[in-house]
């Protein structure tokens, strides 16, 4: 199948990582920022083909695992009224909260419902009209579009009976967080090219040129991987430190010029408390004043709800890149995909669920 069966091609990746080979003279550290990218590397064993030069590290890329677990308790609070449907995709519902996660409280007679797209709660909110239906939108710039749009359709629709629970963040002020803490070993980046098919690459043109690092545009499938580190490592050689668009068969520049209108008329960029990082100025999407009716956390007061992550669990180091998985000494043992500790081992795109499913 053109662009996929292509970019699995062994022969071609064989041949990247020959040319990584020949170009690196020293050590470098370069990061991944996309959990799915973490999982191509682990599930076609990428990191075997690198020299020992090469050290990847996986960055807070999972949408999942950077959700706070203080929205997780605010999302299982108004999931538990008797006058609320509450839907939300399916990684989210095994996400543990404080005590419990949405499963549970769908298991004790909750209405709570897995949707395959945002518009679906939409729907809900249609057919019922006597309920009070919310959407949980999480993720990163690329599932942004689609969770506003539910926002700007149930507007035009004029239906008063649904909301959002936001918990949106964005990509360059975490890396501007990652690199602005002491003793960071990050020299380059992979960035995620969904990331940037709806916002373009603009704005990590001040980030390279402020911290003196390459940021790589990458696609997800292994010679798109590869590609990016032999991109990045030839410039880290060079010691050029430029954006660069590996991904270029679907990233433009300027990015989708509609679903950045959408986003500016739906959010405001507001600061953002991410999972085990800490809060990060103006690095994530909240609702905007102008819908300030369908601001789910806005509507059932639950703003004031406020937790500690869990002492145990090193999620925070793992999406820092500070620490591996199996570094955990919960990893395989209390945390498992069956019984997660943390974020990163229930979702699709968690580094530690890549570890335990791909022998790590």
């Amino acid at each position: 199948m053109k662009y996929k069966d292509e970019y699995r091609d062994a022969t071609a990746a064989r041949n990247l990582s020959g040319a990584i080979r020949k170009s690196v003279s020293k050590p470098w550290t370069i990061m991944e920022i996309c959990g799915g990218q973490t999982h191509a590397i682990m599930k076609y064993g990428l990191e075997d083909l690198l020299p020992e030069e090469i050290t990847l590290v996986h960055g807070p890329g999972c949408p999942v695992c950077v959700t706070p677990l203080e929205m997780i308790d605010k999302a299982i609070a108004i999931a538990k009224r008797n006058d609320v449907i509450f839907t939300s995709y399916g990684d989210m519902l095994r996400v543990p909260g404080s005590d419990e996660d949405l499963l549970s409280v769908k298991a004790n007679g909750g209405d709570v419902r897995m949707v395959y797209s945002p518009m679906d709660a939409v729907t809900i909110a249609e057919e019922n009209p006597d309920k009070k239906v919310v959407f949980f939108g999480v993720g990163f710039e690329t599932t942004a579009p689609g969770n506003g749009m539910t926002v700007a359709q149930a507007h035009k629709r004029g239906l008063t009976n649904f909301s959002l629970l936001c918990s949106h963040v964005l990509v360059p002020p975490a890396i501007e967080a990652i690199l602005s803490m002491e003793g960071t070993q990050v020299q380059g980046f992979l960035a995620a090219g969904h990331v940037c098919t709806v916002m373009g690459y603009e704005e990590y043109l001040p980030l390279a040129e402020k911290f003196k690092v390459p940021i790589i545009v990458t696609g997800f499938e292994p010679v798109d991987i590869l590609h990016g580190i032999y991109l990045c490592v030839q410039q880290l050689e060079a010691g050029r430190f430029e954006v660069e668009n590996q991904y270029s068969r679907v990233v433009r520049k300027e990015g989708n010029p509609a679903a950045k209108a959408l986003l500016a008329d739906v959010f405001d960029v507001v600061d953002r408390k991410w999972r085990g990082i800490g809060r990060i100025p103006e690095s994530g999407f909240g609702i905007s004043e102008k819908y300030a009716a369908y601001d789910a956390e806005r509507i059932f007061d639950v703003g004031d709800i406020k937790v500690n992550e869990p002492e145990v669990c090193i999620a925070g180091a793992v999406l820092q890149g500070l620490r591996k998985p199996e570094e955990c000494a919960a990893f395989g043992k209390e945390c498992t995909p069956e019984h997660p500790l943390g974020a990163p081992m229930v979702s699709s795109e968690g580094a530690c669920a890549a570890y335990f499913h791909y022998g790590k």
